[in-house]
Formats: C-alpha cells, sequence, structure tokens
C-alpha cells in the first residue's frame, strides 16, 4: 500500500476524514458503505462495500439462466462495474468498470429500452460493442445498487415485450433479496 503522507486526527465521535482528493479519486460518495478492518500491525483498512457483490456468486447464476433462456447477452452491475455476465463477450465484461453514462442513468433510476443511436442507449464498458440494450436497476430499500442488462449485438430483431419483463423482474427478483 502506497502512503499519501495525509495526517488525521480523530474527533471526539471517533471520526476521520477522508481528504477529498483521495475520495474523487476512489469515486467514494458521501453516502457509500465502507468496510473497516484491521490487521496484526495495527493498520486500519478501509473497503468500498458493495451489498450486491455479497451475491455475485448468485447473480451470475441468474446471469447465466436467464442468458440461455433467451440467447443474449445478460450482464449484472453494481454501482462501480460489472459483476456477473453471461452470453457472447463475457469475459470482456466481468469486473470492467462501467461508463459514467450507465452510472447516470443509475442515480436516475432509469429503465432502458433503446438501440445504438437511439435516446436513452447508454454503453455499459467503454469496450462493449452491443447494438441494442434493456436496462433496469436494483432497487433495494429506496437504494439503487446496480443493474440488471439484456444486450444484442444486432439491431434485429427488436427485443419483445416478454424480454423486457424478464429483465425487469429480475432486477425486482435481486432488488428484493437483498432485502432478507
Amino acid at each position: 500500500m502506497k502512503a499519501t503522507g495525509i495526517v488525521r486526527r480523530i474527533d471526539d465521535l471517533g471520526r476521520i476524514v477522508i481528504p477529498k482528493e483521495i475520495r474523487r479519486t476512489l469515486h467514494i460518495r458521501e453516502t457509500d458503505p465502507m468496510e473497516i478492518f484491521t490487521d496484526a500491525e495495527g493498520q486500519i483498512i478501509l473497503k468500498k462495500y458493495s451489498p450486491i457483490g455479497d451475491i455475485s456468486t448468485f447473480a451470475g447464476k441468474y446471469a447465466e439462466s436467464l442468458s440461455d433462456a433467451t440467447g443474449m447477452t445478460v450482464c449484472i452491475t453494481d454501482r462501480e462495474q460489472v459483476i456477473a455476465a453471461s452470453g457472447d463477450d463475457k469475459k470482456n465484461l466481468m469486473n470492467k468498470p462501467v461508463t459514467k453514462e450507465l452510472n447516470q442513468a443509475m442515480e436516475g433510476r432509469c429503465t432502458i429500452a433503446a438501440g445504438e443511436g437511439e435516446d436513452g442507449f447508454v454503453k455499459v464498458t467503454d469496450e462493449a460493442q452491443f447494438k441494442q440494450e434493456i436496462m433496469y436497476p436494483i432497487i433495494c430499500q429506496g437504494d439503487v445498487l446496480g443493474t440488471v442488462l439484456m444486450m444484442s449485438i444486432d439491431m434485429k430483431p427488436k427485443f419483445t415485450d416478454n424480454e423486457k419483463k424478464m429483465v425487469k423482474t429480475a432486477a425486482n427478483f435481486l432488488g428484493k433479496h437483498m432485502e432478507s
């Protein structure tokens, strides 16, 4: 771990201020949950916590089932990166950071069903080369945790209402699963 040379004091309530430059570099927002660890050498380690990351194995199986049923590429993201993917281009999606546009769509709780060049279409990752997509946010207790996306490398045929309902159901199910 690289030392930055910043020293902070703990206040009366046990709080430590994390400098804005570090928060900006690591994409830490004001309400982001953090895990606190200690090690044998007396170090305190802060780690960004992704609630949906806890179910990445389960999410992977769900994405695989959805992809098998539809023949489309399916990926599940948290707010930072793709945590599960199945179908075409799975290797180029896994653990890749999501685009700023997708993050903004998440923040706005947008649902997207669009093709490339249409209103609302956003790339999942910078490397992704998909032509159309369906996206629903995963919402748990009022907070957006991530998204479920179904994507196709072809513009035709257009996604059906059944496929849109499948993605919506997946997002709703994962949100409810996180509540329990």
